[in-house]
This record gives structure tokens, sequence and C-alpha cells, in this order.
């Protein structure tokens, strides 16, 4: 999961200004892997697509089959071990760290329904995973988004 949020929250606003980790390839590389990927310009561009892709998901504003191009090719085989059975999964070394952020998507979305996602901020493009009891986190950040809006409520009723 914290890759998920780690690759959704790669492109934030810093003082209204975007700072992409995966634009630049020395920047990318060292991102890819710090998460376990390999770094490589293919990598890299699937890693971009695939935020993109999971971004406009999240948000609601693209259906979650649009993930399915991410998933041409890969193969869930099963593989017995010491512990039991498990599943491995087959994707050209490229495609792998992005295959398991979708595959984290699919995860969270299973087991934590409608927790991932958007900054209720509307000026700050993170995203979180809600793990209140009551499910009613809105900001990436008390501290920052949370406290601005708060700021912003009080300054428009005191108007």
């Amino acid at each position: 999961m914290d890759t998920l949020l780690d690759l959704l929250n790669s492109r934030p606003l810093v003082n209204g200004e975007e700072q992409d980790a995966l634009r630049d390839p020395a920047r990318g590389r060292r991102w890819a892997r710090e998460h376990g990927g390999e770094g490589s310009l293919a990598e890299l561009a699937l890693l971009r697509q695939t935020r993109d892709i999971l971004r406009d998901v999240v948000r609601g504003e693209s259906p979650p089959t649009a993930l399915s191009p991410l998933l041409e090719g890969v193969h869930q085989v099963p593989e017995i071990t010491s512990d039991g059975l498990g599943w491995m999964v087959r994707t050209p070394p490229h495609a792998r760290l992005a295959v398991e952020v979708v595959l984290a998507w699919a995860a969270t979305e299973k087991q934590l329904p409608g927790r991932l996602r958007p900054c209720a901020n509307d000026e700050c493009r993170l995203f979180l995973i809600d793990r209140s009891r009551a499910n009613r986190a809105r900001w990436c950040s008390m501290a920052v988004c949370g406290n601005r809006e708060k700021a912003r409520r009080h300054y428009e009723r005191t108007r």
C-alpha cells in the first residue's frame, strides 16, 4: 500500500508548482529503485502511465477497466512452498513495479473499500488512505491541508 500511495503522490504541487518525481530520469530512477524497481526508462514511462490512470480511477473520472492495458501479459502462477500455496506474478521486468501497484490498488479496494481518496483540499493533488474508524478523514495532512481549510472557513464566517 505504501508504494501505491507513494506513486499516486509522486506529482504534488509545491508552492503552486508541480513537482514530478518521475519526470527527470535520474530522480525517477532513484524513486523506482527505492521502491524495488529497476529504474529503466521503460519502467519510468509505465509508472507515469500507471500513476495517471490510477489517479483518474480513484477520483472517479475513469472506470477501473482503464487499468486493463497495464495488466496485459501478466500471469499469476501457483507456487507451493514450505509455507503452503502462494501466487507468483509473472510479468516483463520493466512492468513488475507498475503491476504490483495495480494489484495493491485492487487489494486496497477490496480490504478498505472507498478509503483510498484524493485530499479534500481543491488546491492539493495528494491522496490518502483513510484508516480512521469512522472513515471520515478528508485531508492528506491535518497539519497542512486540514488547517488551511479550517482557516479558510473561519475567515469566510468572520468576514
